[in-house]
């Protein structure tokens, strides 16, 4: 089966897509199928090559399934000491266990799937995906509401961040680049400058991080990565030299950033994106998030199994998983372990 999300499409390099999303673990009669046609390379601007938003859809919550822990997981982030993924159809996971054992939570109010998830306390979070949905949480996540839908045009959104609990951002497809000051219940778009050779659409923006001082950073499609010191308001565009997707980015405890993505590629900085160096890597598989650990330690996950680590973040070795499994994202526990997530679920340490 083709992966259902933009993301992992593009940064398999897949030429082409059609997904058909069926829900993994739930009962045959309750089975959803969507079909979202064409590629990123095979629609246009305005949108009318993209799949209309299904009817079915509006209203419909994310479904309960049987084996939630084997949907696809796109994102974790943590909410005081609780973990919280989101994936496809609009599963959310929660574990009060380190990651020992999770359970999907009962309240979301949406199917499609989630791309993004981000917490600025134990309490209030943010979740963004397909449609430019955009959820928030007052409970740690185990009930959602929806602030945010675009039916007219699937745009998805990959990645959101807040500063606090009214300041955020959200971004995604074509550039699309949204702010909101009071806590999601309102959204302004930011015009985001192009890269040079970019189309009219603009480059895919893919996630949001932070850096001292609220300097917040966006990894970006055609190797750039983008600068903000005025909490988004403003972007300036750094070019790192490399013309892939980027995927995944990092601010290290020294205030060195990193930033990953297609074919293994991984770029540092020493002085705030102005200036970029490669860094070896050891792997071939896009890489799609990265995680520092309280000691330094940095980690690095992605396709075919792709799992890279560095003790400095200057150097990484490449140890790639046997099983070859399509990792999404990665979490370091504050006692050191990495909880990763794939295309297939949850994934069992080794």
């Amino acid at each position: 089966m083709k992966y259902s999300l933009l993301k992992l499409l593009m940064a398999a390099s897949l030429p082409s897509l059609l997904a058909v999303l069926t829900v993994p673990g739930a009962a045959r009669d309750h089975e959803t199928e969507i079909v979202v046609p064409g590629s990123v390379q095979d629609v246009g601007a305005g949108g009318q090559e993209l799949a209309k938003f299904p009817k079915e859809l509006r209203q419909l919550p994310a479904m309960h399934l049987a084996w939630p822990t084997h949907a696809e997981m796109l994102a974790v982030a943590t909410a005081g000491s609780r973990i919280v993924a989101v994936g496809d159809h609009g599963t959310v996971l929660v574990s009060d266990n380190d990651g020992k054992t999770y359970r999907q939570v009962r309240e979301v109010p949406t199917r499609v799937p989630l791309t993004s998830v981000n917490f600025v306390d134990d309490k209030q979070g943010w979740a963004v995906g397909h449609w430019g949905v955009v959820l928030h949480t007052e409970d740690g996540g185990e009930t959602w509401k929806l602030l945010r839908q675009d039916t007219s045009v699937d745009q998805p959104l990959f990645s959101v961040y807040f500063m606090d609990r009214n300041n955020g951002l959200a971004v995604g497809l074509w550039s699309l680049a949204l702010r909101t000051t009071d806590g999601g219940a309102s959204w302004t778009t930011v015009k985001m400058p192009a890269p040079p050779g970019a189309d009219k659409s603009g480059p895919n923006l893919y996630e949001i991080f932070t850096g001292q001082d609220r300097t917040l950073y966006i990894a970006a499609e055609m190797g750039a990565v983008y600068r903000s010191k005025d909490d988004g308001q403003s972007w300036s565009l750094s070019l790192t030299g490399n013309r892939g997707s980027l995927w995944a980015g990092l601010e290290l405890h020294d205030g060195t950033l990193l930033v990953a993505g297609l074919n293994g590629k991984i770029l540092r900085s020493a002085d705030s994106a102005k200036t970029w160096t490669d860094v070896p890597s050891g792997a071939t598989g896009s890489i799609t998030d990265l995680a520092q650990g309280p000691d330094g330690s940095v980690i690095g996950v992605g396709l075919e199994g792709t799992v890279v680590n560095s003790k400095d973040g200057v150097s990484f070795t490449a140890s790639p998983r046997a099983d070859r499994a399509s990792l999404t994202a990665v979490l370091l526990t504050a006692k050191g372990s990495a909880l990763l997530f794939s295309k297939d679920g949850v994934v069992e340490s080794k």
